[in-house]
């Protein structure tokens, strides 16, 4: 009989995500990086200050999955607001906060990367 490792979508609320980029953060600060990554000691004082700070029991493989994944939305980020001024960010809406005329050009932007 063959047994299927099944894994569960984890949700990231912004407080959560916030306290995961404090401890990378600090662990950069206090010289855990090698060249432009974490070191091993540097992974497990992030994962051990995060599952503090959060009552977690979070592994490296999750926090390094969230990390990867925050630097692609990063990248999007990047991509998508350019060099534009003028923008705000909407908290109530957790988007960015911009004319309709701005939104219409990033909309053509949007369909071409999906």
């Amino acid at each position: 009989m063959v047994i299927k490792k099944t894994t569960q979508q984890v949700t990231w609320p912004i407080p959560l995500v916030m306290i995961f980029c404090d401890a990378i953060i600090k662990e950069i600060a206090s010289g855990g990086l090698v060249n432009t990554c974490l070191s091993k000691d540097g992974w497990t004082n992030v994962v051990e200050a995060f599952n503090t700070a959060t009552g977690k029991n979070y592994d490296y493989h999750q926090l390094k999955k969230r990390w990867d994944q925050l630097k692609k939305d990063y990248s999007l980020w990047k991509d998508l607001i350019g060099n534009d001024t003028g923008l705000g960010w909407s908290y109530t809406k957790q988007t960015v906060d911009a004319t309709d005329e701005w939104w219409e050009k990033k909309s053509r932007f949007v369909s071409i990367i999906f």
